[in-house]
């Protein structure tokens, strides 16, 4: 039931990280895949991977948090392709921004207001038509984070995005039942990437403290949520549709943010001269 054979798949930010592992398993799937990627570079590595595989493939440089080039995009896939069967709002970045609220600037809300809910809405209206021609079956799939559902000090604005995505997600669900569209996200803790470095963050003396933090003992891999992408698209979840996939290995369940002994905030806890955890 994985066989996305005459299925085409546009990913947002797949040149690397999460959205290249998900352009990687659904061109394994058998899809047609679009690319949006905004760097060059990164957009010329995934189309040179999509052409050993031989899977019909349109990668575009695009920046898909502006207006104009996401309408250019949607014509790109249409004229291609014909019409959409899954989309993936891969797109999202704290953008480093972590300060006090109060210290938040009007620019710093901008920016990320259009990394991380602006283009979902804005993709996802210029997708409808394409995933409405394909009739039933089509499935959107938005990105949240781990941060939408619980509380995360200093990034309050970011939060508020990606839990906004959430009701978004839900309402949508309700609008798109009718014609057979699902939607839904899914919602990571903090996975791997070149933008969020975890075997890097944590020094290697604490790396075995990890199944102390997180119940399934590590941080996520893009494969993981490319794992969870596949499914959310596949007849394997055709009756799911306005719900959250919580890809965290059981962390939500089971752990929050800590201050260490300094009074800084953490979310990956070490151990203390004082045998504490914090």
């Amino acid at each position: 039931m994985i066989d996305f054979a005459g299925k085409t798949v546009l990913v947002t930010g797949g040149g690397v990280g999460i959205g290249r592992a998900m352009v990687e398993a659904f061109a394994r799937a058998g899809a047609r895949l679009a690319v949006a990627e905004v760097d060059a570079e990164r957009a010329a590595a995934v189309r040179d991977w999509l052409a050993t595989c031989g899977n019909e493939s349109l990668v575009v440089e695009v920046d898909v948090t502006q207006k104009g080039q996401v309408v250019a995009l949607a014509e790109q896939v249409e004229e291609r392709f014909g019409g959409l069967d899954v989309l993936i709002n891969n797109v999202g970045d704290s953008l480093m921004i972590a300060k006090p609220f109060d210290a938040y600037s009007d620019d710093d809300m901008d920016r990320l207001y259009a990394v991380n809910l602006q283009h979902v809405f804005r993709v996802t209206r210029a997708m409808l038509p394409l995933l409405r021609r394909q009739g039933p079956g089509g499935s959107i799939i938005s990105l949240s984070s781990i941060e939408a559902f619980r509380g995360i000090p200093n990034c309050s604005v970011y939060a508020a995005f990606k839990a906004a995505i959430g009701g978004f997600t839900k309402s949508l669900a309700l609008e798109l039942g009718p014609v057979g569209i699902r939607v839904n996200q899914i919602a990571p803790e903090s996975t791997e990437t070149p933008q969020l470095p975890m075997s890097l963050m944590i020094a290697p003396e604490h790396q075995t403290q990890m199944p102390n933090w997180i119940p399934l003992g590590r941080f996520g891999q893009p494969e993981d949520m490319a794992g969870a992408a596949l499914f959310l698209a596949s007849p394997l979840s055709g009756w799911v549709t306005g719900t959250t996939l919580h890809v965290d290995g059981g962390a939500l369940a089971a752990a929050g943010w800590y201050r260490d002994p300094k009074g800084t905030w953490t979310n990956v806890p070490v151990i203390t001269g004082n045998g504490f955890n914090f």
